[in-house]
Formats: C-alpha cells, sequence, structure tokens
C-alpha cells in the first residue's frame, strides 16, 4: 500500500484514483516538533472523537468520511495495527490553509494583545486579561508549513489566495462549525477555546470538510469548572505536555526526548476524559 504522507500524528495511504486511507498514530507533537515517545491509545481516541463530530456536523458541512469499517477497506488495514484509527476518506484538493476560530483571548493571540499588536491583521479592542472570552470569535488563518512554524496571515491575503466567495464561505462555515460545537462542549463541562479546520475542494467542486475536528490535538479544551479568567485554565489536551516543556527547559533548549513518562500517561488520561465528557462514552 503506497503512503503518500506521514505527518505529525497521520500517516496517509492512497486506496484508489479517489479514495485515501488515513491512519491515525499514538504520536504526538508540540510546537511542530514530534516527541521521541508516543502516547499510548491517542491515536483511537482521536479517531472516535473527530468521528462523533464529523457525524454531528454533518448538517452545516459535507465531510470527507466515508468509511470507518475496516471491511470497507483493503485487506492491508485489517489488522490489529489499523483496528480502530483507520478512515476511508474522499481524496480532495486541499485548500494550503489551516482556518483557526479563537473564541478566547490565549496563545499567540494574547501575546500579541499584551504587546498591543494586531494578530492575522485584526486589532483587538477592549480591556481583556489572559484567558477572557472575547465578544465575537475571531477567523485567524495559517499557512500550513511542511515543516517548522505555520505562519499566521491577515485575512485579506487568505482572501486574496482562494478569491472572495470561498474564503468567505470558509470563514463563515467555521464561525457555524465553531458555534454549535462550542455550545455542545459547553454543556458537557469543557470549553473549546480555540479550534483549527481543514477544508478542500472535491471533485464536483464542493467544500467538503477534512482532516480531524474538534480533538485535543486540533483545539484548545479548557475545564469549565476549574476556568478561572487572569490564568491558565485547566486542559483536556496537550498543554499539559508544551507546559511541562516550557517549565522544564535545559540550558534555554526543550527537552523534547526527554518528556517524562508519566507525563505521557497523564495525557493519554487527559484524551480519554475528553472523548468521555464529549460523547458520553
Amino acid at each position: 500500500m503506497k503512503k503518500l504522507i506521514s505527518g505529525k500524528v497521520r500517516d496517509v495511504y492512497e486506496v484508489s484514483d479517489d479514495k485515501l486511507a488515513i491512519v491515525t498514530t499514538d504520536r504526538i507533537s508540540a510546537f511542530d516538533v514530534i516527541l521521541s515517545k508516543s502516547v499510548a491509545g491517542k491515536g483511537k481516541i482521536l479517531n472516535e472523537i473527530s468521528l462523533f463530530w464529523f457525524d454531528y456536523t454533518k448538517n452545516i458541512i459535507p465531510n470527507h468520511i466515508l468509511s470507518s469499517d475496516s471491511c470497507d477497506m483493503p485487506a492491508f488495514f485489517r489488522t490489529d495495527e489499523f483496528a480502530g484509527r483507520t478512515v476511508l476518506v474522499k481524496k480532495l484538493k486541499i485548500l494550503p490553509f489551516e482556518c483557526i476560530v479563537r473564541g478566547y483571548l490565549f496563545g499567540k493571540m494574547w501575546e500579541a494583545y499584551s504587546r498591543r499588536q494586531p494578530f492575522c491583521g485584526n486589532v483587538i479592542e477592549g480591556d481583556y486579561r489572559q484567558a477572557e472570552k472575547l465578544s465575537t470569535p475571531l477567523f485567524t488563518p495559517s499557512t500550513k508549513a511542511h515543516e517548522g512554524h505555520d505562519e499566521y496571515v491577515p485575512f485579506q491575503f487568505f482572501q486574496d489566495c482562494l478569491g472572495a466567495k470561498l474564503a468567505n464561505r470558509v470563514k463563515d462555515v467555521s464561525f457555524e462549525l465553531y458555534d454549535k460545537c462550542y455550545k455542545h462542549a459547553y454543556s458537557k463541562g469543557l470549553i473549546i477555546a480555540d479550534t483549527k479546520f481543514e477544508f478542500g475542494i472535491d471533485a464536483d467542486g464542493q467544500l467538503v470538510l477534512a482532516d480531524e475536528i474538534f480533538t485535543p490535538d486540533s483545539s484548545r479544551f479548557w475545564s469549565l469548572a476549574d476556568y478561572e479568567i487572569g490564568a491558565s485554565p485547566k486542559s483536556y489536551d496537550k498543554q499539559f505536555v508544551r507546559d511541562w516543556l516550557q517549565s522544564n527547559k535545559s540550558r534555554g533548549e526543550m527537552q523534547f526526548s526527554n518528556v517524562p513518562d508519566d507525563v505521557l500517561c497523564k495525557t493519554a488520561d487527559i484524551y480519554s476524559e475528553c472523548l468521555r465528557r464529549l460523547t458520553d462514552a
């Protein structure tokens, strides 16, 4: 079976001219670096969460999922290695952007705001504290880098690349997806502070939702019960790993190869808890 891509987390195989198989591994990345150790069971959890959300949002926009049943896939994928972590998807022409919606002032956007600098062309008005909910969510696209860091770009650049009609369609759909899923997560005691989407165009010219959605890898989940403005909230995502890396630098360098097993085990527990709370599994 021909492997087309081995990404930070997902491996993509070509099944036919119009179909791909995507395998979600247990690899974990932080600050765009793949850690040397993996998180046991993480891929299956991410796959299950994405499948839940794809079904939940299918009335908003079609998605790329064709099947998650191993019986529908080539024999190559009918093994324990691929079970529970593989999906058959429609092949798309993927748009070269990550489409990010931010509902709370945190991360790089908070850093820009603290310096009174615009972020992705957005000048954030008002008096905000760290982790505070924005009066209106913001759309902050970024380019997709094959290596290194993605680059945040103004919406005008996004629009110039895609054309006004498609760019505005993507932005509107992104807000609609965020609004619907934010409300569901909130009802389960979780805050989706921000999230990213990827979109593609199918053979019929239709906009289609791709990749993964609203997983702990693609979104920032916070515990509603522990949420406090002005502090870094308790997370149900890989922020736990990021925090360890930030707090345990050696001579100013992050120790990507030295993340302790207990941190990775705790991360696995966080991902499992996120799945349970979102899906009542």
